[in-house]
């Protein structure tokens, strides 16, 4: 200290006695002196353009600054030295703290300057710049540099190739990492440990990286705990216990399990393979201190075994601890959002949100991505777009995440809108971000926008992934395409169940029960075996068609000739397809000879079959039973309220209602939408907000004279209001899918084909209305509702008036 104000207070120091100061501050690394003496430097030595003595202080100086890891003074320095210097070392230092703290690509561009200048880079050059190349994935350059070493003849010195296994590796070119490690005239343990964490690093190549620690073996050369710990992770996702344990055995007897990255890489291989006592016992085992990595790899494993609950008490007791070093990473803070979204929590997802915003963390883009899946999961869509708004960095996830939420939540038209500004953000959808957007046009039966998405996963090369195959036949089934659906089923390379499974409920849905079951026979045909989910959709389609034999014979053959014990869902479509049959006393001896007891959706499917048959006296008991288990949801009030109002029993019907009112149940509103133009326009039950309202009214004014004269008058019936027999026929003619079709006369060709969708099943008022719609205009009127399709075509619908 005292020379450096007696430095600072005299101008008489020359540079020799600058240079051997320079000398001591290396010795010490202070960064105080170094300054001073920079200081110095600067008042009065600079410039000293030629100076010999002077060029050899700067680059003291800059060493002195690399030497204390401060590589952007060293830098300012030596871009600001009037001759360059032409000692390799340097360059080496600069380089290589570039390489090791970022940005990486200057760390390439202090190499090339190397050579622009004539200075040969040595055996210690290539390693860094190599390790700036893995960073950056830069592989072209990687090459390159690999062509450079070859020149200079050091490609076979052990720490270049290495360095070249290493980069290769990393860089996911494992044939070329194998060949240059097959050419080194000696390999080392740190050689092998380079080309064995990079065939671990990519976990398909499993078997490969157990063969290099046996061959590393065989060549006398013995692993050590990096070996150790580059072979776990591929272990872990092999699921490979009985190495995982082997390798525990070994480390226990080497005594590497008091490393601390063996012990993590251990718990960690024990929680993927599902064995959480053990993860748990190395962890309260491991003597040293914990770091972040550890307590994140335990708070992991607790998440991949579905102990959520444990996973936020774990949290919690980390976050207590009284260790000012230990700080939740990034990475931790994801893993505890995953156990958040999987429990739905979204408060302390809510507090996790607020100490990564305290914390400087919430720019991060890998844990924003994770928050805002996990606001999307809870179901808090509002908070899930505002966050997506606030965020300074997106990509591919971000979006996914979002549209895949509100597609969930009931936001379809909304996941498309953030589609369309993802596209013009420049950015280009991935296969996750399509597996969102197929479901969202789906949902809104946009069938401009499915296709659109279609030929967007056809030039991209998407449809050759199975899980994109199966989206579009479950989107083009849903938006009425039924044709197209099975054109893609059957030009798919490869199918799975959910393939299989998804053409068979296409069919179903559309009332093509026959074509399902035949579906079925060329899946067992293909050797094929079926799930619990086919029998799903193979009972439902044979309900939707009235193929009450054909259910029966299925619901019992999935136990006897394929062993599949029926579960609750498959007693629900049993129940639905007697129901719908009118075999009431067969459904009640099937509902009480069922193994467990019914719930409210067995008895839901009664009771609609109740209502439809007019068969009030079980309906009443049904309804009992119901109120008991508790209504589960609006629809039954009302299905028993439409049941009163059918048979004229207005005051048991205004009971109902009173009573729905009461338990805080709301009867969801009609709505039906039509996609025109790629516009999706919504109506609602009497609605005259639309642009078009009085066009609309004057063309349904129009096919009313037109129905009428064949013999058409609203059924009261499905009017709840106790009113007058004109005004229930004002309210009937103003349902949302009426709605909805003549929006459609009116702006689609006559050639075309008109596809409404609607949230609530059709009324049987609507129904007939539209076989009369569809004979009076000749246009064939598709109409999904909430149970299934409706293709109405010259006065006749296909469901046979069975729905």
């Amino acid at each position: 200290m005292l020379w450096a104000m007696h430095l600072k207070s005299h101008k008489s120091f020359s540079l020799a006695d600058c240079k051997h100061l320079l000398e001591d501050c290396l010795q010490s690394k202070s960064v105080f002196q170094g300054k001073t003496v920079h200081q110095h430097l600067i008042k009065n030595h600079i410039p000293h353009g030629d100076d010999d003595h002077f060029n050899q202080t700067i680059e003291k100086l800059t060493l002195f600054y690399l030497a204390c890891n401060k590589v952007e003074y060293a830098r300012r320095v030596f871009d600001r030295s009037p001759r360059k210097p032409k000692k390799v070392v340097i360059w080496n230092l600069l380089i290589k703290g570039y390489a090791w703290n970022g940005p990486f690509g200057e760390a390439i561009n202090f190499y090339y300057k190397t050579l622009e200048l004539g200075i040969q880079p040595s055996k210690f050059t290539f390693p860094i710049v190599l390790k700036a190349c893995s960073a950056l994935q830069a592989i072209e350059t990687g090459k390159d540099i690999h062509v450079h070493a070859k020149r200079l003849r050091l490609d076979s010195d052990v720490y270049v190739s290495t360095a070249l296994v290493d980069m290769y590796a990393k860089c996911g070119c494992l044939d070329d990492a194998e060949t240059v490690f097959n050419e080194m005239p000696h390999r080392d343990v740190v050689a092998w440990n380079s080309m064995i964490s990079g065939f671990s690093l990519h976990g398909v190549y499993y078997h490969d990286t157990i063969r290099l620690l046996v061959r590393m073996q065989n060549d006398f050369i013995s692993p050590n705990s990096s070996t150790i710990a580059a072979v776990l992770p591929a272990v872990a996702q092999a699921n490979a216990l009985s190495h995982g344990k082997a390798m525990h055995g070994f480390c226990a007897r080497r005594a590497y399990i008091d490393d601390i990255i063996v012990a993590t890489g251990l718990l960690d291989m024990y929680g993927k393979c599902q064995y959480m006592d053990y993860a748990r016992r190395i962890f309260d085992k491991v003597s040293i201190v914990k770091n972040e990595v550890t307590w994140s790899a335990m708070l992991g494993a607790y998440v991949i075994c579905d102990f959520m609950r444990e996973a936020l008490e774990f949290f919690l007791e980390m976050m207590r601890l009284k260790d000012f070093t230990l700080f939740p990473t990034p990475v931790t803070l994801a893993t505890v959002l995953r156990a958040c979204a999987k429990l739905t929590d979204s408060s302390i997802g809510r507090c996790i949100h607020c100490y990564a915003i305290k914390s400087g963390f919430v720019s991060d883009l890998m844990l924003g991505n994770t928050l805002l899946s996990t606001y999307a999961k809870c179901g808090v869509v509002i908070d899930a777009k505002q966050f997506f708004y606030e965020m300074d960095l997106k990509d591919s996830v971000s979006y996914s995440a979002i549209i895949s939420g509100c597609v969930q939540n009931g936001h379809a038209k909304e996941a498309l809108r953030l589609f369309h500004k993802m596209q013009l953000s420049g950015l280009y959808p991935e296969l996750a971000t399509m597996l969102g957007v197929l479901p969202a046009c789906a949902h809104l039966a946009a069938i401009q926008h499915g296709s659109c998405s279609h030929c967007y996963a056809i030039v991209h090369g998407l449809t050759t992934e199975i899980t994109i195959c199966n989206a579009l036949i479950d989107m083009y089934a849903k938006c009425g395409r039924i044709d197209t659906a099975r054109r893609v089923f059957d030009t798919m390379h490869k199918r799975d169940i959910v393939s299989w499974n998804a053409i068979i409920i296409a069919y179903g849905i559309h009332g093509l029960g026959m074509e399902a079951l035949l579906l079925f026979d060329n899946m067992l045909v293909e050797c094929l075996e079926p799930d619990d989910v086919t029998f799903i959709c193979l009972l439902s389609a044979c309900s939707h068609s009235g193929l009450v034999t054909e259910g029966k014979h299925w619901f019992n053959a999935m136990r006897q000739d394929f062993g599949i014990t029926p579960r609750m869902e498959h007693y629900i479509c049993m129940a639905d397809l007697l129901s719908r049959a009118g075999k009431f006393e067969e459904v009640c001896n099937f509902i009480e000879k069922m193994p467990f007891e019914p719930d409210v959706h067995i008895w839901s499917a009664l009771l609609a079959a109740c209502r439809v048959h007019r068969n009030v006296e079980l309906g009443e008991e049904v309804s009992k039973k119901i109120q008991k288990l508790g209504h589960g949801s609006t629809g039954n009030f009302v299905l028993l309220s439409n049941m009163y109002s059918t048979v004229g029993r207005w005051d048991d019907a205004a009971q109902i209602r009173i009573l729905q009112r009461e338990q805080g149940f709301k009867k969801s509103p009609g709505c039906s939408w039509i996609e025109i133009g790629g516009v999706v326009h919504a109506f609602f039950g009497g609605d005259r907000s639309h642009p078009h309202s009085p066009q609309i009214n004057n063309k349904i004014d129009e096919l009313l004279v037109e129905m009428r004269r064949l013999g058409y008058h609203g059924e009261a019936s499905y009017v709840l209001q106790d009113v007058e027999d004109e005004e229930k026929e004002h309210i009937l003619l103003y349902h949302s899918e009426k709605l909805a079709i003549a929006f459609g006369l009116l702006n689609l060709s006559p050639n075309k084909p008109i596809l409404v969708t609607k949230n609530l099943r059709v009324c049987g008022d609507c129904h007939t209305a539209i076989k009369l719609i569809s004979l009076i205009t000749k246009r064939n009127i598709t109409v999904r509702d909430a149970s299934r399709f409706h293709h109405f075509k010259d006065g006749i619908c296909n469901c046979g008036d069975f729905w």
